[in-house]
């Protein structure tokens, strides 16, 4: 009697979401052009391998007049939308609601309204997260976390945005410092890309994700509590520009894995605490925002190594 082999379980594939989206069908989808894509990569088209393969398909090329381009997906394109007609895939994907035309046949690395919209999105409030609770903190829908207890957003055009989780922020407490990469930077996901300290005690923070800093909040910088009071709105740190941003999702938790692995640090927290915060195990309560300050057997440098897997200081 043969036995086949167990097949081992296949993971679900990651994607980008993008926080806040209500459209999720490809730009080439929503033209016309295939019939069936949905967006993987946060409408972050220049850095999208389906983007660049139905382009290469089409021959697009800025330097090369459409017309004469010898593609049945050029001449599909062209019949459905003449040059006049075409819309900008911003308008595609609901970014903005006027009507607006694609001059550049979606070549949208030359376009001076797609970079415009990018910088208008940098200082942009884009709203507050709906939140779960498990075991009394906070996680926010649709947002990426990573194991040092940062968190990532993508937003339109695949951009990043970080900040501090309401874990390590009720963890650690008020904080009289935060030190931020300065814009340009490069940080690299899993090494410290920036800093925070209390008192005479400082910590690193392990980045979520791989990119150049674009922006950085600086009403969180000069004004720490909103760290603590506010982690996932106007708490936020600062933007980048992803290398890859699918490349760093293995690394990160998103939705139910948030949930479980929460709850693991919870114990762990506990374990930390002693056997007379045993009864704070249950999940769904509140809890203090600054447990460093109120439990005094707590330890700086232990919560830093234990949470935030950064050297201790």
């Amino acid at each position: 009697m043969n036995v086949s082999p167990k097949k081992k379980p296949v993971s679900p594939k990651k994607r980008v979401v993008g926080f806040n989206v209500m459209e999720d069908r490809c730009i080439w989808m929503k033209a016309g052009v295939v019939n069936y894509h949905i967006c993987d990569n946060a409408f972050d088209c220049n850095a999208c391998p389906f983007n660049r393969a139905i382009r290469q398909a089409m021959k697009i090329d800025p330097s090369v007049d459409h017309q004469t381009a010898a593609s049945k997906w050029v001449t599909y394109l062209v019949e459905r939308y003449d040059g006049a007609n075409r819309p900008c895939r911003h308008a595609l994907t609901g970014r903005i609601a006027a009507p607006k035309t694609c001059p550049y046949n979606y070549n949208c690395s030359n376009c001076a309204f797609d970079q415009m919209l990018d910088e208008m999105d940098l200082g942009a409030d884009l709203g507050e997260p709906t939140c779960n609770v498990v075991a009394g903190f906070k996680i926010a829908d649709d947002y990426y976390y990573h194991m040092g207890h940062s968190w990532v957003r993508f937003e339109h055009g695949g951009r990043a945005r970080i900040g501090l989780d309401d874990f390590a922020a009720c963890v650690f407490g008020h904080l009289s410092q935060v030190d931020l990469p300065p814009l340009g930077a490069k940080v690299q996901q899993d090494r410290v890309g920036w800093t925070f300290g209390r008192d005479d005690h400082r910590a690193g923070v392990l980045s979520p994700v791989t990119g150049t800093v674009l922006a950085v909040n600086h009403p969180a910088r000069e004004h720490p509590q909103l760290v603590n009071e506010d982690p996932y709105h106007t708490g936020w740190l600062f933007i980048v520009e992803p290398d890859l941003p699918k490349r760093n999702l293995k690394r990160l938790f998103f939705g139910q894995e948030c949930t479980q692995w929460i709850d693991q640090e919870h114990r762990k927290l506990l374990g930390l605490m002693g056997p007379p915060y045993e009864d704070m195990a249950a999940t769904g309560g509140s809890v203090v925002r600054d447990i460093y300050g109120a439990i005094d057997t707590l330890r700086w440098d232990d919560l830093a190594s234990q949470f935030l897997h950064t050297t201790k200081k």
